[in-house]
């Protein structure tokens, strides 16, 4: 019991020097950084803490798009927004701080690799967003937000519209169609479902998407075509969820 207490405690000290933000309540940390499949952990998961960090992040974020892009309409900063709150652009974040060392998973999770594992990441990240908030307000949490998402939101190139936008006016362009959407499976447990979607347009082949929504994975789907079509370099398009 004891070594465990142990472990638990060194594991919050690293995190924290990682994050630079000292926890005046270390089990806030330790539920954010534990997934659902943890059978009745005693501090709760992440999922509730997720849904906050989710609205606080959007909130910094949109300020900071606010006060830089004086000029950009709704649609633009509604765009940008969309990006910086993406599980891409959360993952990448998660990456950069190496939290994968650090996340509480069942063994189930822990086989998950490619885009299941990256989005377990991005969601540790919002959900590490709202333990900031609640151990110390918003601040605090707006300190952390800044430090990661400020030189990302700023950036030339983050206007780009979302994937399901593009396709659709391109396939109204150049087909006169709306493109179809259609869930082909889901799989996967309660907790961590996998969505696949093929989008279907008028005159070409129809592609693919897997995600662990159903809109994200039209989003993947929609990118993939555009991709394919050459409307779109390759990883020029960014879904989210």
């Amino acid at each position: 019991m004891k070594r465990a207490a142990k472990k638990t405690s060194d594991i919050i000290a690293r995190v924290e020097e990682r994050i630079g933000h000292h926890f005046a309540n270390p089990e806030r940390l330790e539920r954010a950084l534990t997934h659902a499949s943890i059978r009745n952990p005693a501090g709760g998961n992440y999922e509730r803490l997720e849904f906050l960090g989710d609205r606080v992040l959007g909130l910094c974020v949109a300020e900071l798009l606010f006060s830089h892009f004086r000029d950009a309409s709704e649609g633009e900063l509604s765009v940008r927004l969309n990006q910086l709150v993406s599980a891409q652009t959360c993952g990448e974040v998660a990456d950069e701080l190496g939290l994968h060392e650090f996340i509480r998973t069942g063994a189930d999770v822990k086989k998950l690799t490619g885009t299941r594992m990256a989005n377990v990441r991005a969601d540790v990240v919002e959900s590490l967003i709202a333990a900031i908030y609640l151990d110390a307000g918003l601040e605090a949490a707006r300190a952390f937000i800044h430090k990661y998402w400020k030189t990302r939101s700023l950036a030339d190139g983050g206007a780009r519209r979302d994937a399901k936008t593009e396709l659709q006016e391109w396939a109204h362009a150049r087909f006169g169609v709306t493109p179809v959407y259609r869930v082909t499976s889901r799989s996967g447990p309660d907790h961590d479902p996998v969505f696949n979607v093929v989008v279907e347009v008028g005159g070409t082949e129809p592609a693919s998407g897997e995600s662990r929504s159903k809109r994200a994975a039209e989003q993947v789907a929609a990118t993939a075509l555009l991709e394919r079509e050459g409307v779109w370099q390759p990883g020029a398009g960014k879904h989210h969820d």
